[in-house]
């Protein structure tokens, strides 16, 4: 079996107990491990994540250690950064063995094509989250940030998305329907020239199952903190979400 999953925002300061939350999905990873040949962690796995070359723990070693436990089964887990875990550079892969992209990609998986992203930025006309995503992305900002010592810089980190997190709780970021959701415009988009079987997002934390006219999917994960979701992809090349309620 092939897994996909999405945003499950660890350490997050908005959930109410982040250590149970986090031991929730090390649960998720150890079952995936049971059948899975392939795992694709697509974003915000963490709710903030910077790799200082001199904090030479892991933040979270116990995720750490479940994810090296699979790909030491030779699970390939792949991890696409999302926009709250943007800044590893090389120490996640190191540590855990996953392979580590920093950018969306076409990939043929269980024999389907398959445009695989984050999601964030892709279809936005939003010019003040592009602007702030350009920064982030900037390797200038990235190298700079390192100065900034690691209690002060995890605070912030922290403090800045537990306000998105909040937000998402309470429901207010809905599906805006077919011709509206910015990531479904952008897989149609796509499908004008470069035909995918599969357009698979994070990012926006809705569960959506969606065929285009052209026989493409798009699936975007939902997100396992609030709606507990995950897509499979079988035997066959089908993909579906499950619901880990």
């Amino acid at each position: 079996m092939i897994y996909f999953l999405s945003d499950i925002h660890l350490g997050s300061l908005a959930f109410p107990d982040a250590s149970a939350h986090e031991r929730r999905f090390i649960r998720l990873l150890e079952k995936l491990g049971r059948d899975a040949t392939e795992i694709y962690l697509l974003g915000d796995v963490f709710d903030y994540y910077y790799e200082y070359f001199f904090r030479f723990k892991s933040p979270f070693p116990n995720v750490f250690a479940a994810l090296k436990s699979l790909t030491d089964k030779g699970i390939k887990v792949h991890f696409f950064v999302g926009n709250h875990d943007i800044w590893t550079f090389g120490k996640l892969a190191r540590e855990t063995g996953v392979v580590v992209h920093h950018k969306e990609e076409t990939l043929m998986v269980g024999g389907k094509r398959c445009f695989l992203a984050h999601g964030d930025g892709l279809g936005s006309t939003d010019k003040k989250f592009l602007a702030l995503r350009r920064f982030f992305h900037n390797p200038v900002a990235q190298f700079l940030f390192r100065f900034v010592p690691p209690c002060l810089g995890d605070k912030l980190g922290y403090t800045w998305a537990k306000h998105s997190r909040l937000k998402e709780m309470d429901g207010s970021m809905p599906y805006k329907g077919e011709n509206r959701e910015e990531l479904v415009l952008f897989a149609k988009e796509m499908e004008k020239n470069d035909h995918h079987d599969f357009y698979i997002f994070g990012h926006r934390h809705i569960d959506l199952e969606l065929q285009l006219k052209t026989g493409a999917e798009v699936i975007i994960l939902g997100d396992y903190f609030k709606l507990f979701t995950y897509a499979q992809m079988n035997e066959t090349g089908q993909v579906g979400l499950i619901y880990d309620i």
